[in-house]
């Protein structure tokens, strides 16, 4: 096993998802930003994002998408000391013209590239948001086509890579310092701008982007770590915003180690209630088990040969334990994955690792497999790390992961990987949302959440004032609004369109799919983050 320098591997970056601690909070008060005129001043210059044919599997009204970019400071608490950076943006108008009404949009993250978010937004069959504002999309400061941060290349990563379940001092000792290198890489290759992207920097970007734009007040929607974004643009902007929808609800109103540390209960409760009992439901079609417990032996049993064998793959990396956690962990995300997940254990279990099902749901996990150069890992490090303070210590990431893990087995060992632990924080203090002051806003969450846990959401929701929360029973996808249900639907687009603002209240959720074919497209079934990973790719 060679030493881990300057990078996670796929197993470490699963990692990322699972934070631990309860760090205490300071509570400044949001700080004024002034404008100079060179940035409240300019105009973006409006262009159509596609040139020529567009592919056939974006939505009608796609070749409506603009694309644009504009100006930025690097750093908002000194605006003029001439270092800048860019911001792109995309922007969506109905068919008739501009609404002059404005929708932000994120897709979380944090890190999360969203200028295809209009495009995702469009492909639901919900026509009333489209018809009734400019949607904006944006790949905020850190990502995508706007100015990057990155980790640096992926070099000498432990092959094979170490297993988090395996509790042996050196093996233990591998995986610290595969956090420790990935923090001093990160820091390294992004400079000066890792250190300003950061929530508070990001939303001032965000209002600046509102004045540009010539709009009073703008709406937003945001979906996981987009909620924590929302609710921060609100605490620092509460003149500029006006409706806000929070879909998938980090606990916002904590910390970042408050919002990871619910993942490991909440991904082994999705796991133990929803993705293998209904694998078992369907043993006919995947003979994993006819009962949860057949199906936990058998994908022990695939884990156990797959970090021991791994299956070779032409032109990439085989398929190990790593890329099976990987592979399960995003499939939970979205109920509309089962079937296909479900295939790709199958073909999987037959040393078929570049079948069809297995390609589907591994690409769709790139992101959790991507080396750490790509600027989305980047980014999330970036926000995590730099925000909110990490307590504890490797000694202590070391004694908690090993007791998560044995309560949540699933992923709890996976929180021994905290590159925040080795980071040198810059000076941060962010306000705590409160919601004083602020209109009414509409919280979206389902009861099995597992990448945002409806506890931390709730905890969230009792903090922010006069919010209000539509819970969805019985589903657990991350992303509710457009993926199917007309209860959440309806309700959201009445608040938005129509200012009609709802009690707390229930809905029922979307049942389960059925076994069925192993694709994922942009205009089919699914939540809106599967519609925004299937435009990705379609436009990659």
């Amino acid at each position: 096993m060679r030493s881990a320098t300057r990078a996670l591997g796929a197993t470490a970056v699963l990692g990322a998802l699972l934070a631990t601690g309860q760090p205490a909070l300071a509570q400044p008060t949001a700080p004024t930003f002034e404008v100079p005129a060179k940035f409240a001043e300019q105009r973006i210059q409006w262009a159509p994002c596609f040139d020529g044919e567009l592919p056939p599997e974006l939505p009608p009204g796609s070749e409506r998408l603009q694309c644009g970019t504009f100006t930025a400071p690097m750093d908002w608490h000194d605006p003029d000391n001439g270092k800048e950076i860019s911001i792109a943006v995309s922007r969506l108008s109905p068919e008739s013209g501009p609404a002059g009404r404005a929708l932000f949009t994120n897709p979380g993250g944090p890190g999360g590239a969203g200028l295809n978010m209009p495009l995702a937004m469009l492909a639901n069959g919900r026509p009333e948001l489209p018809a009734n504002f400019d949607i904006y999309g944006i790949d905020v400061r850190g990502t995508g086509a706007s100015s990057t941060v990155s980790c640096g290349p992926a070099e000498d990563v432990p092959v094979p890579q170490p297993d988090p379940h395996d509790r042996d001092p050196q093996n233990i000792a591998v995986m610290l310092g595969m956090s420790r290198d990935t923090a001093e890489a990160c820091q390294r290759h992004s400079g000066e701008l890792g250190r300003h992207v950061t929530t508070e920097q990001t939303v001032a970007d965000l209002d600046l982007l509102r004045q540009v734009e010539g709009h009073d007040k703008i709406n937003w929607y945001g979906v996981s770590g987009g909620t924590w974004l929302g609710a921060y643009l609100a605490t620092y902007f509460p003149g500029s915003v006006d409706k806000l929808v929070l879909d998938s609800n980090t606990e916002f109103t904590g910390s970042w180690q408050d919002v990871f540390s619910w993942q490991p209960m909440a991904f082994e409760r999705r796991w133990r209630e929803d993705l293998r009992p209904w694998l078992a439901a369907h043993d006919a079609t995947y003979h994993l088990g006819a009962t949860p417990e057949q199906v936990q032996a058998t994908v022990d049993e695939l884990r156990a040969e797959l970090k021991a064998n791994p299956l070779p793959v032409p032109g990439g990396a085989p398929v190990d334990h790593g890329v099976l956690d990987a592979m399960l962990l995003q499939s939970m995300y979205s109920k509309f994955a089962f079937p296909v997940v479900g295939d790709a254990l199958v073909q999987l279990r037959e040393g078929r690792a570049t079948d069809p099902a297995v390609a589907a749901v591994r690409e769709r996990s790139t992101p959790m497999l991507a080396d750490p150069q790509d600027s989305m890992i980047a980014t999330l490090y970036s926000i995590r790390c730099n925000d909110t303070a990490f307590r504890g210590s490797p000694g202590s990431v070391v004694a908690h992961s090993g007791v998560e893990g044995r309560k949540y087995p699933f992923y709890g060992y996976y929180t021994i990987f905290q590159p925040c632990v080795f980071w040198d924080r810059p000076q941060v203090d962010l306000p705590q949302p409160t919601g004083e002051g602020l209109p009414p806003v509409l919280m979206l969450q389902s009861e099995n959440d597992p990448a945002t846990a409806l506890e931390g959401a709730e905890i969230a929701h009792r903090k922010f004032a006069g919010s209000r929360m539509i819970t969805v029973r019985d589903e657990g996808d991350h992303g509710v609004y457009g993926a199917g249900n007309a209860c959440v639907d309806d309700a959201v687009e009445a608040y938005l369109v129509d200012g009609q603002v709802p009690e707390d209240m229930t809905c029922d959720g979307v049942p389960l799919p059925e076994p069925g074919p192993s694709t994922f497209a942009a205009t089919s079934g699914g939540t809106v983050l599967d519609r925004l990973d299937a435009v990705n790719r379609a436009v990659s």
